[in-house]
């Protein structure tokens, strides 16, 4: 059996898979977040923090709420880091420095999971279990309920509230994220993660030297890693590491986990709004996008010249021999179109057209389907987009879920869309410009210059995920990194709720004959548009710069 076929029939099987959860994983987080009961365990957590809730939030307040437990979660962290060398279970690593604690800190608290640092060398089993692994839940959980806040804003009427957010934060956790990821991580330990809390061991002999390494709650930090889009790993490997990620069977359920919520939240969407139909519309457009992008990926892969890459069967540089070039390209798709970051091969050895597409994915939005409830605000943001533009080519006020989309929420959308590529190009202009960040490119040309866009792309996006090839350990990369993150998670998340406020306080509008049928493949066909014009009109001379350049010129 060729390469080639055997990723398509990987590719196969993690679409049925997926196609089998949509319905019940969709229709679960559905009922979650509409029921009018609170759980006992729940009950016990709005008591110790002081939370009412069943108290309704105004777009103000649920930001207040959003912005207060992240900043409540930074400084935990950073504490956290900073006190690593007198905790105990810290193997004897010594507390992290401040930059460094600093852009982890921001880093997993914004869902971004960006590592300037080598995981196995640096962090203990206290601040990887009761810090990152906790963040990885926490920081999911906010993006869903963001994502529920906005759907609110779509089907509330002359309210202006969105819910409330300690239950929308507490439940995600609760009722979704901790008992799939237990699952998940009891599925992992059966086929090969580790799962322990030992020590440092001497391992064999290499290179005239022994190996250390140290164990510690893999399976359950994985499961939720990639459950939750965070992308953080264990060891500095991530998922390409055997302890993390051991067999093509791990390889396949870990991108089914990165895609199942952020998929099915589609149909959660459409029930919420009353209409099924218009979940899989968004459905559609994230499916056409995703296939689309792994079709290319794999093309660019398997494509190969030369006796070499002939006999490797494609550009095996950079990837693992036991999941080869097809379900290297899967992941990597999968892992950039959402706000994962985790990586089972080396992006920076991808070819270079390939690697353009893992910064085009993140570029896009992170939408097809993006993070766990980013993805969703994401591609809600620019179906406003795509039908403000249908409403100029018929003449008539554009409505999306019988809501008029007015020049008050045009102008958040617009904000929303130019926020992150204002971010990227800054970022990446200023490091290009400066002589020190230079210095942190291990190649030069255009690859080192896709090393710092990259970094940039997938700091602003919150993916997390890097080239491989910059040294990003430096105070000025950690710092500029981490105020990227900050800007690009919460900035746009300020443009969503005030959209989700002022659309709740609409009333809703008939459908007319003029009205533009939004469930409709013709919808379906402009969004996916909209998305890849904006994308491509924004980022195409850095591109061109960068991964193009290299593409066309070997």
């Amino acid at each position: 059996m060729g390469p080639v076929l055997v990723g398509v029939l990987q590719l196969l099987a993690l679409v049925a898979a997926l196609a089998l959860a949509y319905v019940p994983a969709g229709s679960y987080m559905a009922r979650v977040y509409t029921s009018k009961r609170h759980l006992r365990v729940e009950k016990w957590i709005y008591r110790s923090i002081g939370a009412d809730p069943d108290t309704e939030m105004t777009w103000t307040a649920y930001l207040r709420g959003v912005l207060a437990f992240s900043v409540v979660g930074v400084l935990f962290l950073y504490l956290l880091m900073r006190l690593q060398g007198i905790l105990p279970g810290s193997l004897g690593f010594a507390s992290v420095d401040p930059a460094q604690s600093f852009n982890t800190a921001v880093s997993f608290v914004t869902n971004t999971d960006w590592q300037s640092y080598y995981g196995e060398q640096t962090m203990g089993h206290v601040v990887q279990t009761a810090g990152l692994a906790v963040q990885n839940f926490l920081s999911a959980a906010v993006g869903m309920a963001v994502a529920v806040a906005l759907v609110r804003g779509f089907a509330g009427s002359r309210t202006g509230d969105l819910g409330n957010f300690w239950s929308d934060l507490v439940r995600g956790t609760v009722r979704i994220l901790v008992p799939a990821a237990a699952v998940a991580a009891v599925v992992l330990v059966a086929c090969g993660v580790i799962q322990n809390f030992s020590g440092i061991h001497e391992v064999g002999q290499f290179m005239g030297g022994s190996r250390q390494w140290n164990g510690g709650a893999v399976a359950s930090q994985e499961a939720i890693k990639e459950l939750g889009t965070n992308g953080g790993g264990y060891f500095n490997a991530n998922s390409a590491h055997p302890f993390e990620n051991p067999t093509p069977f791990t390889n396949l359920f870990e991108i089914f986990l990165i895609l199942v919520v952020p998929f099915a939240l589609t149909r959660t969407f459409g029930l919420m709004v009353g209409s099924v139909r218009q979940g899989h519309a968004i459905l559609a457009t994230m499916v056409t996008i995703w296939l689309g992008f792994v079709a290319l990926m794999m093309w660019t892969e398997f494509a190969h010249h030369g006796p070499a890459l002939q006999a490797a069967g494609g550009a095996m540089e950079g990837k693992e021999v036991r999941f080869g070039i097809g379900s290297s390209s899967i992941f990597a798709v999968s892992t950039t179109l959402t706000s994962t970051g985790a990586v089972d091969s080396f992006h920076s050895s991808f070819t270079g057209l390939g690697g353009g597409l893992t910064m085009l994915s993140m570029m896009l939005g992170e939408i097809a389907p993006g993070g766990t409830g980013s993805g969703l605000y994401g591609m809600l943001m620019l179906a406003v987009i795509a039908v403000f533009i249908s409403g100029l080519m018929v003449g008539r006020t554009p409505e999306y879920l019988g809501k008029k989309i007015g020049a008050r929420e045009m102008k958040l959308a617009a904000c929303y869309i130019l926020i992150t590529p204002a971010l990227v190009l800054v970022f990446t202009a200023v490091s290009m410009a400066l002589p020190t960040p230079a210095h942190s490119m291990l190649n030069p040309g255009a690859h080192g210059f896709s090393e710092i866009l990259y970094a940039f792309t997938s700091a602003a996006n919150n993916n997390g995920s890097a080239f491989a090839g910059l040294n990003a350990n430096t105070d000025w990369f950690n710092t500029m990194t981490g105020l990227a993150m900050l800007f690009g998670r919460f900035l746009p998340m300020i443009f969503v709720l005030a959209l989700a406020g002022s659309l709740a306080g609409q009333r809703p509008v008939p459908v007319t004959a003029g009205t533009l049928r939004t469930e409709k493949p013709l919808f379906t066909g402009l969004l996916v548009g909209a998305v890849l014009i904006i994308t491509g009109l924004t980022y195409f001379p850095a591109l061109a710069l960068g991964p193009l350049a290299e593409g066309l010129a070997s």
